[in-house]
């Protein structure tokens, strides 16, 4: 047993108790505040032993950004090759490990990062980028000329997975298949979906994939599967399994990390329409309200590592074994990091966000993420006047993702914006 850090100062104003929260139970996401009790930790308990229940073991949490980074960056103490998330750490280990770059560590993690930044690289995807901008603002047109929609299904939900597939060579006819198993993988829009059902929808993906590595194999193309089907690591070609774990991890974690972003930039920017008028107005770069945008979504509340030796973080021993989870949205709002965290400001300058990771297991896909945010805020930006809620934003029943599953929202039209004609040959159409 673990002994438990102690309190040096009263709980924040509204606070729940840090020794009865259970942050390993979605419900505490879906059915509380945790603002107050996020403070509590960083000003308190900074290291924070998350207590174990009669079915699963407990965990180390670490709510300050100095600390996170650090963790994330030590990968002599710390290995993501037992999971990276709590469904896979607490399950005792992650069936990727050592063959999917987000669970492997060392030489090969450093080999396989090489072949995949050859297509998610910032020269490689300006052509992509292109694509991106053509979607988006036919999406957004189309939605604003309609006057409302859920933002969530039907623009969000269409953007990054269209831009993942498109990569990965992923028939149009089969993307809405797998939005569906992506959302059921690895978030619940409702409580009757249990871990059963996630872990079959996560078996189906890696069924998909394998088929069109099978095809891959016999006919390759240029997309990003027959590039790993056919690259080598120590000498060896990948095997099938080897594609399959990343062309997983690319497909899960190339949807939801944009997607929640966009859907969090929406509600945000219709809850502060000062900042939206500063966007709309050119008073602040796009670059500059990406980075806040991904600071206050921080879609993946956190990763997680496993010590490889006892080792000591703010005055705590962490024990060899023990589990350690990184709290991402815990750090995008450490006072000691950004002024005033709670305020919405799009010209927040520097900006220290680390939603997409850090270290070693930075996110190879940051730059096409921000590409399809970017893209979005402009469209919006071109297109609308501004946009309100529609109906209630459903949030998602996660321990890990942060965001919604559904947002109503009513767009008005900017008659100042780009003409048709000018924006199919502004996309190059």
């Amino acid at each position: 047993m673990h002994p438990l850090t102690s309190v040096t100062g009263p709980l924040a104003p509204g606070a729940l108790d840090p020794d009865t929260v259970d942050l390993a139970d979605p419900a505490t996401f879906a059915d509380h505040d945790l603002t107050a009790f996020w403070r509590t930790l960083r000003d308190t308990r900074p290291v924070h032993w998350n207590r174990p229940t009669a079915t699963r073991r407990g965990f180390w949490v670490l709510s300050r950004h100095e600390d996170v980074m650090a963790v994330h960056r030590d990968n002599e103490n710390f290995t993501s090759e037992r999971g990276n998330v709590l469904v896979t750490l607490l399950e005792g280990g992650d069936a990727g490990a050592g063959r999917m770059l987000a669970v492997t560590d060392g030489p090969r993690h450093e080999q396989l990062r090489k072949i995949l930044l050859r297509s998610l690289g910032p020269r490689v995807l300006r052509p992509v980028a292109a694509a991106v901008r053509a979607n988006t603002r036919s999406l957004v047109r189309k939605a604003v000329a309609g006057g409302t929609c859920d933002f969530a299904l039907e623009i969000a939900s269409r953007i990054p997975m269209n831009t993942i597939s498109n990569l990965l060579g992923v028939p149009e006819t089969d993307r809405d298949f797998l939005l569906g198993l992506n959302k059921t993988a690895l978030s619940s829009d409702d409580d009757d979906v249990d871990e059963e059902e996630s872990a079959m929808a996560r078996n189906e993906i890696l069924l998909y994939f394998h088929d069109l590595v099978e095809e891959r194999r016999r006919a390759p193309g240029e997309d990003l599967i027959s590039v790993l089907a056919h690259s080598t690591v120590d000498g060896a070609t990948l095997t099938d399994e080897d594609v399959v774990l990343n062309c997983y991890s690319l497909i899960i974690g190339g949807d939801e990390t944009s997607r929640l972003s966009m859907i969090d930039s929406v509600y945000s920017l219709a809850a502060h329409p000062e900042q939206w008028q500063r966007l709309k107005n050119g008073e602040v770069g796009v670059d500059t309200a990406v980075d806040e945008v991904l600071r206050r979504a921080s879609p993946s509340m956190h990763f997680g590592r496993t010590a490889l030796r006892d080792i000591e973080i703010n005055g705590v021993t962490i024990r060899r074994d023990d589990i350690v989870t990184l709290w991402h949205y815990s750090a995008n709002r450490d006072e000691r990091v950004f002024d005033r965290p709670e305020v919405f400001d799009l010209g927040r300058a520097p900006n220290r966000q680390i939603s997409f990771g850090y270290g070693p297991h930075y996110c190879v896909g940051a730059y096409l993420a921000k590409i399809e945010i970017s893209e979005l805020l402009l469209a919006l930006r071109d297109f609308t006047t501004g946009f309100e809620p529609a109906g209630p934003a459903l949030r998602l029943r996660s321990n890990l993702l942060n965001g919604f599953h559904s947002l109503p929202v009513r767009f008005f039209p900017d008659p100042a914006g780009p003409a048709y004609d000018d924006e199919l040959r502004e996309v190059g159409r």
